[in-house]
């Protein structure tokens, strides 16, 4: 058993890596940020989509990609790299989050990352609710990004001014990422430049944090919505989009996924802007990181295999990841309950 292929311990911009021969290491900060774009309605009432075709070409990822041995380990890594370690629940407690950033640090056995060559591994980020900001940015100490859920998350209909002010209020207490939640009413009625102005206001209020903007995808009801509400988050200035709340009755879906990227593909032509993009609710297993990041590779292309600008919504995902992980180095599959996450 070899290390893994990754070439480098991956960089989040938070910490200082190792030389590399295949360049210096990308940071948060490598990419000229998403600007946006002036509000164009004939741009968004010209989106079309081929769902027959879509749903056709998302079904072939699966059955197309088998990975194995040390290239298996080699994504799997590459995965923790970009996952956004979460808990997002009524009973989290500041135990809990310090527990859940502990993880993130170190995220799987110590003997484990020293077999497969990569010691100082670590998550992309530690996203959490506004009140346990604080408590995550102290545990992390500027080693890991903290992004905070807010604009009234999951639902997003507080009134508007109080959305603005929660962003505010996580950026003060140290949240490097906001994730924001849409109003899901003005793409079912076609407002779109309701969308644009609320995305822009978003983006204004979060100044250096970087914005992903929650579709919630499981609700737009069509694809062409998704399209849509896609590249009018990006024109508004949105530096990541991301699927879901992961509270939705449907979350990320490979369909969506081509989708959005689709989306992200077309909007870097039109402004030459790389927006990052977020699956988030669903993905818990290491075999669909796996079919995540093939559509990602096939899709985008190997810059987006980075953290700055692919993440995993994921709280189940890593335990999955670190057991496939251990049977690469041991031989030996572990119990689920050896590997909790927070």
């Amino acid at each position: 058993m070899g290390t893994v292929a990754l070439g480098r311990t991956p960089c989040h911009g938070f910490c200082r890596c190792p030389p590399s021969s295949n360049g210096p290491p990308v940071t948060s900060h490598a990419l000229p940020r998403n600007a946006g774009l002036p509000f164009d309605p004939a741009l968004v009432a010209a989106v079309r989509v081929n769902t027959p075709a879509t749903l056709r070409r998302a079904a072939t990822i699966p059955a197309r990609r088998s990975l194995k041995k040390e290239w298996q380990a080699a994504w799997l890594a590459r995965a923790i790299s970009m996952i956004d370690l979460t808990t997002l629940s009524g009973d989290d407690t500041p135990g809990r989050v310090r527990r859940l950033c502990a993880k993130a640090l170190s995220p799987v056995r110590p003997d484990i990352l020293e077999a497969i060559g990569l010691p100082d591994l670590t998550v992309g980020a530690v996203c959490v609710y506004h009140e346990m900001v604080p408590v995550a940015v102290e545990a992390l100490d500027g080693r890991l990004p903290v992004a905070a859920v807010s604009t009234g998350f999951p639902a997003g209909l507080s009134p508007f001014d109080l959305r603005l002010r929660e962003i505010e209020r996580s950026v003060a207490a140290g949240a490097n990422e906001i994730d924001i939640v849409i109003s899901r009413r003005h793409v079912l009625t076609g407002d779109w430049a309701a969308l644009y102005d609320e995305t822009a206001q978003m983006r204004a209020a979060c100044g250096d944090a970087h914005m992903k903007a929650i579709l919630a995808t499981g609700e737009l009801g069509t694809l062409k919505n998704v399209m849509k509400a896609s590249l009018v988050a990006m024109m508004a200035g949105s530096d990541f989009i991301k699927t879901s709340t992961g509270k939705e009755a449907v979350n990320a879906t490979l369909p969506v996924s081509l989708t959005m990227m689709r989306a992200i593909r077309a909007y870097e032509a039109m402004s030459g802007f790389k927006v990052g993009y977020k699956p988030a609710g669903g993905v818990s297993k290491a075999k669909d990181a796996i079919t995540y990041l093939a559509l990602l590779k096939d899709e985008l292309g190997d810059r987006w295999l980075r953290p700055d600008l692919f993440r995993f919504g994921a709280s189940s995902l890593l335990g999955d990841i670190e057991r496939q992980l251990e049977h690469h180095v041991t031989g030996r599959y572990s119990a689920a309950y050896r590997h909790a996450v927070g």
